[in-house]
């Protein structure tokens, strides 16, 4: 009855807004070690669409919803604002579709679902250039002003990037009037960091840090499929993704991680 339900919700609204709430929360997640970051991010979704599914029906009622929230309420997790100064919240941010409002939207729901004012800080991973086009700072500049007001709007404190070579992350911090605080590197597409990015990080106080993720963490086919597996729906295909973030809140004295998890946002498009 649940996945009837839910298949019911899902074929009427026109936006669907995801939360994993805390991965630890999960005994399934945390006895699992995925390969990949990607495999992490799929099982999440599954997990929680085929959780969120079985509950429809009987905990919901059936009234027909623009905006679709697909959770685990047992796995949310609110800050306490008692700890909120011993606790940083950090969060990445793949932008799948090329809409720099949906920086907003994401940062708003990431401070909603974890009950903060605002976030530590945020790396954006921008939407993938084209086959033959690099990546350039006419890209990169309406993402970057969203991100800008929003720190200017005291919602993030501080904002970096991620994979710009030495060249590039020069003409962002020339040009930005918010400077990026840091520059995630790939390792897996270079062993060692470059001399010359590691001079001008250095001259200009960027942290430089490591990450393993893909280009494409959650691609538009990708997101389809664990819909269809999850929800067995034949209209999969009109769901696109617009944006998934993932957040740690790390206690900063120990440097443990006290929460981690997943939001995402995905429209329908009906033709």
């Amino acid at each position: 009855m649940g996945t009837d339900g839910a298949r019911a919700l899902l074929e009427r609204a026109a936006t669907l807004t995801l939360q994993t709430g805390n991965l630890l929360n999960w005994g399934c997640l945390r006895k699992k070690c995925p390969a990949t970051p990607g495999e992490e991010v799929r099982d999440c979704i599954q997990k929680t669409l085929a959780e969120w599914s079985s509950k429809v029906g009987r905990d919901q009622n059936q009234e027909i919803l623009e905006v679709l929230e697909c959770t685990v309420d047992q796995a949310i997790e609110k800050i306490n604002p008692e700890e909120r100064d011993e606790l940083k919240v950090s969060a990445k941010l793949f932008l799948i579709g090329s809409q720099s409002s949906s920086i907003r939207d994401a940062v708003d729901l990431a401070c909603s679902a974890l009950g903060v004012a605002q976030l530590d800080s945020v790396i954006i991973a921008p939407p993938p250039v084209e086959d033959g086009t690099s990546l350039s700072l006419e890209y990169l500049q309406p993402y970057w002003q969203e991100l800008e007001n929003l720190v200017q709007n005291k919602k993030i404190v501080a904002i970096g990037t991620s994979d710009l070579d030495k060249t590039l992350l020069e003409q962002l911090y020339l040009w930005a009037q918010v400077k990026p605080s840091s520059n995630q590197v790939n390792l897996a597409s270079c062993c060692v960091m470059p001399p010359d990015l590691t001079a001008f990080a250095k001259q200009f106080d960027i942290q430089l840090l490591t990450h393993n993720d893909p280009k494409e963490l959650l691609c538009e086919a990708s997101f389809q499929e664990v819909l269809q597996e999850s929800i067995q729906t034949m209209k999969a295909h009109e769901w696109i993704p617009l944006w998934l973030l993932r957040y740690s809140v790390i206690v900063k004295s120990r440097g443990i991680i006290k929460s981690k998890g997943y939001i995402m946002q995905a429209k329908r498009n009906a033709s």
